[in-house]
């Protein structure tokens, strides 16, 4: 049985571009007599047919676009949006939204809809159960489709896409080291389930920022919640240990939030019993009481690299368009729940 032929198969074959088949598929008189009826004749074998939900999207733009997120709880993912739908606007391109809820059926069901000839390309963010699934399929189709996508913040590697990076490895370091460096000696780290890639590259920033400073590593000291279940009981084990944290650092504001809830509940002063630093300059940081310190990651700016990467993609897509990834810096912002220097 003849596998499904595309244009990306048939420039493959012939060792040139897809532009290079498109135009010789079309008879143009840019391309030579040979190359042609070479490239004809084995598109005719295959049975190759244009794929009429690629043509639509390059040669009747919606002028939208697709964006999926997570959830809508967390700040950054409203930074992001409001970047995104900046510079969309700004290009003449309208924004249509979705939630995955952290669900992979519903991550593809939203990718499916938006497919279908509503977007001229989309931005994700990977849900948590996708991750979690190692199930990728319905990105590699999309992609398979002609269908531009930039993935931000949780990214699949090994998708072949573009991508806008928080460098999450140097805002754990950060966060870590700040607390070490106003007098910390037993740090927490509030982290996420080992599958989400970015509380694994926090983590990884704090185990850097332990080992620089010759602080052993301590695996007590590693909480790594479970949103199912009742987070404040999840941290209560580590105010139950024979030695209890005098920092914290979470791996997401709403993390923090709880940390220090629960700290000043049990009677501890936030800070001068125990420091606590967030991740994500959102609304809780800035009105919780005490105010947080954070690590700020900057989904505005996110958001804009990544819809510009997205109307880049959209505008090249009949050539041989090759991905970018972007990282973007993170900073600390220093509030009342942690020491000063």
């Amino acid at each position: 049985m003849k596998s499904k032929i595309t244009l990306k198969k048939i420039a493959k074959e012939f060792d040139v571009s897809i532009s290079t088949v498109s135009k010789a598929l079309k008879d143009s008189h840019e391309i030579s007599e040979e190359v042609k009826e070479k490239i004809q004749a084995f598109a005719k074998y295959y049975h190759y047919k244009p794929n009429s939900l690629a043509l639509n999207l390059r040669n009747q733009k919606t002028k939208t676009i697709g964006v999926i997120i997570p959830q809508i709880v967390h700040h950054f993912f409203t930074k992001v949006i409001s970047g995104i739908e900046q510079v969309a606007n700004k290009n003449g391109y309208n924004v249509m939204i979705c939630m995955s809820m952290d669900s992979y059926e519903k991550e593809v069901l939203n990718m499916d809809m938006l497919a279908n000839g509503v977007v001229d390309g989309i931005i994700v963010s990977v849900a948590k159960e996708t991750e979690e699934k190692e199930n990728y399929s319905h990105f590699r189709d999309l992609i398979y489709n002609g269908i531009p996508l930039v993935m931000f913040d949780r990214v699949i590697d090994e998708i072949k896409c573009s991508k806008v990076l928080t460098n999450d490895l140097d805002g754990g370091y950060l966060a870590t080291k700040h607390l070490i460096n106003i007098g910390c000696k037993r740090i927490a780290i509030l982290t996420t389930p080992d599958f989400v890639t970015v509380g694994n590259l926090r983590l990884e920033g704090y185990k850097n920022a332990l080992e620089n400073s010759l602080i052993p590593f301590d695996e007590d000291l590693v909480l790594k919640i479970d949103e199912d279940k009742n987070i404040e009981e999840q941290i209560k084990t580590l105010f139950s240990l024979k030695e209890p944290p005098d920092g914290i650092f979470g791996v997401n504001e709403i993390y923090a939030a709880y940390a220090m809830k629960y700290a000043r509940k049990q009677g501890y002063d936030v800070p001068e019993d125990i420091s606590i630093l967030g991740f994500t300059d959102g609304l809780i940081s800035q009105f919780s009481t005490p105010t947080l310190s954070t690590v700020a990651q900057h989904g505005n700016t996110m958001g804009q690299k990544a819809v510009e990467l997205l109307l880049n993609e959209i505008e090249y897509q009949d050539t041989d368009y090759q991905h970018q990834t972007k990282v973007v810096e993170t900073d600390l912002i220093l509030r009342e729940s942690t020491k000063k220097l």
